[in-house]
């Protein structure tokens, strides 16, 4: 029988509420954190390339601004809806909180399918976007950033109209820009790096020599190629990977950096040479110390989990495990690293490159990581001594942090009595 399909947003929910209890906190924690601050819905015309006029439909969502002002990305895509964006922005909001980052939770979309769209369609589509959302975003306000095909070109076109429309340059409107137009060195790679600076730390708490272990990564897009390089510099050896159109297994190990150059000539890691075909379920099923799901949401389901032997997931993903299989991992003492800990280092060079932009002082590359490295370290030993003194998961234990920071930054601010 096919596994139900999950309500992001009621997921959440459900995360948060178990953190309010356990945390015994008022009910009006709870119900101030169970929904968004505020939602919006927009439309917007855009010009097609023929002439005619299409509609698009967009949302954005600002969780809760207590800790700062809100802050996450933009994404793109022909599935996406509005109980999406608000339960991302909701992860956004613990995501920071847990890293200690002074944001909270935003997030939002466009319906469309930019595979679809000429170079000067997107254009028009972004800055239509933009246009629209622009009394209610802002660098003190609101500070969007790239998500699901979205990237640096597009950041670069909204930068440029929401700045025209102000009248002045807005660099610090949103992050993931062009470096030449404020971007931050160090940010392609953040969330791999601050994934991985996570896994080495906890195969340091269970005596895994990283220098002997094996992993495999599912996605082996932007996320998981890096996570892919940043582990092989560590010393382990990645034997399996896959994409949307397929995957590569050889247990004698594989160079990420020649399988990234095969996909860059080939459109997949499928076909790699010395490698056999494999699908997700069985790249999950194997026998590795580390598994790195770097692709979309609920890839690791009830089904998958029970033949899950690592020892170690590191999450680079947003929501690549349901409830039901977290819960088999935790029952199998799967060490699994939450994606608001695991994939934070995106947000977290986010936030360096706004402080920067409001600055208009720049760092060295070397400087940002250094410091991804000292936050992502610091967080994943706060939340770490969480799970030892409560005795929960260390997915329970990264929302006890993030919900404890956010409900006394609300309590400060008079929201809590």
């Amino acid at each position: 029988m096919a596994e139900k399909t999950l309500n992001p947003f009621e997921i959440v929910q459900g995360q948060i509420k178990k953190a309010c209890d356990q945390l015994g906190l008022e009910p009006a924690a709870y119900d101030i954190l169970k929904q968004p601050e505020r939602a919006i819905e927009v439309s917007f015309p855009v010009e097609m390339d023929d002439g005619t006029i299409k509609v698009f439909t967009g949302w954005r969502s600002q969780h809760n601004t207590a800790l700062g002002p809100a802050k996450g990305g933009l994404r793109f895509h022909p599935d996406t809806n509005f109980d999406e964006v608000k339960a991302l922005s909701m992860w956004m909001t613990f995501k920071c909180s847990v890293v200690g980052l002074p944001y909270g939770g935003g997030k939002g979309a466009v319906k469309c399918n930019p595979k679809e769209l000429s170079p000067r369609e997107l254009e028009r589509v972004s800055r239509g976007f933009i246009r629209a959302l622009g009394d209610f975003i802002g660098p003190l306000k609101d500070i969007p950033a790239p998500d699901v095909y979205t990237n640096a070109q597009i950041m670069a076109w909204m930068v440029d109209e929401f700045s025209a429309m102000k009248g002045f340059p807005n660099p610090g409107l949103l992050t993931g820009k062009p470096i030449l137009l404020g971007g931050s060195l160090g940010r392609n790679t953040a969330t791999a790096r601050g994934c991985t600076y996570v896994i080495r730390e906890a195969a340091k708490k269970i005596g895994l020599d990283l220098k002997k272990a094996t992993y495999a990564v599912n996605g082996f897009g932007n996320a998981g190629a890096y996570s892919a390089f940043f582990m092989k510099d560590m010393g382990a050896k990645m034997v399996a990977c896959n994409d949307s159109k397929g995957g590569a297994y050889n247990p004698e190990g594989m160079d990420p950096v020649a399988v990234s150059q095969w996909k860059a000539e080939h459109g997949t890691v499928k076909g790699f040479p010395g490698s056999r075909d494999i699908s997700t379920e069985e790249l999950y099923a194997l026998p590795v110390d580390i598994l790195i799901p770097a692709a979309l949401e609920n890839t690791i389901t009830q089904s998958v989990a029970p033949n899950v032997k690592a020892k170690i997931i590191g999450e680079a993903a947003n929501g690549p495990t349901t409830p039901e299989a977290d819960e088999i991992l935790n029952k199998k003492g799967v060490m699994v690293l939450p994606d608001i800990l695991a994939s934070a280092g995106g947000v977290t060079v986010s936030y360096f490159e706004w402080v920067q932009n409001l600055m208009n002082f720049y760092w060295t590359a070397e400087e940002v990581d250094s410091r991804l490295e000292n936050i992502m370290v610091k967080a994943f030993e706060e939340v770490y001594a969480m799970h030892k003194e409560k005795g929960v998961s260390l997915r329970e234990a990264a929302f006890l942090v993030a919900v404890k920071k956010v409900a006394d930054a609300m309590r400060l601010r008079g929201w809590l009595s």
